[in-house]
């Protein structure tokens, strides 16, 4: 006889491998869960928009992932570093 969680493709060993990635994820990262990602993301659609005025278009694909990244650590930390400046308090308070 076929358990009912097997019949329906439903898989409970994948589902506590994902839920303990997400538990470690949010043990590793702990301030990801607190910057303020509407700041972040705002941050970054300036980069982009600054990337998009760069006439060397053959820059903009790295441009564009490199404002990704800063986004990502944005996130983390709750400070942007735009390369020539840097600043912080982009966390919720």
């Amino acid at each position: 006889m076929q358990c009912f969680a097997d019949s329906q493709g439903h898989h409970p060993a994948r589902h506590k491998i994902v839920t303990g990635l997400v538990a470690l994820l949010a043990l590793l990262f702990p301030q990801a869960a607190f910057a303020n990602a509407m700041r972040c993301s705002g941050e970054e659609t300036i980069c982009i928009n600054s990337c998009k005025k760069n006439p060397d278009r053959s820059t903009l694909s790295s441009c564009i992932t490199n404002c990704g990244v800063r986004r990502t650590v944005c996130r983390r930390t709750g400070c942007w570093d735009s390369g020539t400046q840097k600043y912080c308090g982009l966390l919720k308070q």
